[in-house]
């Protein structure tokens, strides 16, 4: 049984703030485990190394989120480090938190998707006027609905900014309806939650403000909408190559049926998260919970 923890949080990324009070609820719940904990914000790289190479941790908890911290980077170190850890590996990471494919493979298994196209920002500004409305556009490596947009009125257009050109966007045929998520454990899933937010829509504040969104677990929702929606959160789970946990988000309504939006790889351990929720509802504490990611963590063997 591994004993020495090292969490690992913050990071560069947007979701930052997120990943500190993942990483705090984390490494608090892992002690009262009976675990030796230590953490570390990662501000720096080179920081981050000599921490791992002085205080050799047996496992790290991945509790970074976005870019550098979700899209295979730190599996990567860790990998080349030999040090276990928690969460998906590169490979499913780096595929996860790109939605375009994600989208591709949801596809490709049969999974229902909204219809939409990949393109950069300066692309968008020149024809995003011009696209049929109303549609969704969204980074393609993001995570917490960051920088996530609805097109409904030609006036929204004005509201959208994207700093680099270069960022790669995903824009999608917008889908009404009903947004319904599925916790995947070790490949099985067990519920569905629906978030009903006090607003159109389930954006980062909504997400991290206590109070915006209703979570109403189970979801009330015919029993083949269900059932699809677990079918299809352990699908995209395996065909990922996901490692002990993982996320999936839909949209549903009678006419498009259940459409697959993104997979999280990395969910978040808050205490407004959708995972510790529906793990708890299934009878897994949170503490249980991160105690099995513990010690299912392992690395790419040399």
């Amino acid at each position: 049984m591994a004993q020495n923890i090292m969490v690992i949080m913050g990071g560069f990324s947007s979701e930052r703030e997120v990943s500190l009070q993942s990483g705090q609820n984390v490494a608090a719940a892992l002690r009262r485990k009976g675990y030796t904990v230590t953490t570390h914000d990662l501000t720096d790289s080179h920081k981050l190394i000599s921490a791992l190479t002085r205080r050799k941790p047996d496992v790290v908890f991945n509790a970074l989120h976005g870019n550098w911290g979700e899209d295979g980077t730190i599996p990567a170190l860790l990998d080349l480090l030999q040090i276990p850890y928690t969460h998906s590996g590169v490979a499913a990471s780096g595929i996860g938190m790109n939605k375009y494919l994600t989208k591709l493979i949801a596809k490709d298994a049969g999974i229902k998707t909204a219809f939409g196209r990949k393109m950069t920002a300066r692309e968008f500004s020149t024809i995003g006027a011009t696209l049929a409305r109303p549609y969704v556009v969204k980074p393609v490596s993001d995570g917490s609905s960051v920088g996530v947009f609805i097109v409904k009125e030609q006036e929204d257009i004005f509201q959208i900014r994207y700093d680099i050109p270069e960022t790669e966007l995903l824009v999608e045929r917008y889908i009404p309806g009903r947004e319904l998520t599925v916790m995947c454990l070790e490949g099985k899933a067990g519920v569905v939650t629906e978030m009903c937010p006090r607003d159109d829509f389930y954006d980062y504040k909504h997400k991290y403000t206590a109070g915006q969104t209703l979570h109403i677990l189970p979801a009330d929702i015919p029993a083949d909408v269900a059932k699809t929606c677990l079918s299809c959160a352990e699908t995209m789970h395996n065909k990922l190559g996901c490692k002990t946990i993982s996320r999936s988000d839909f949209r549903y309504n009678p006419e498009d049926g259940v459409v697959f939006l993104e997979i999280n790889t990395h969910p978040g351990m808050t205490a407004l998260s959708l995972v510790p929720e529906q793990a708890k509802y299934l009878g897994i504490s949170y503490e249980d919970l991160c105690a099995k990611l513990v010690e299912d963590a392992s690395c790419r063997k040399m």
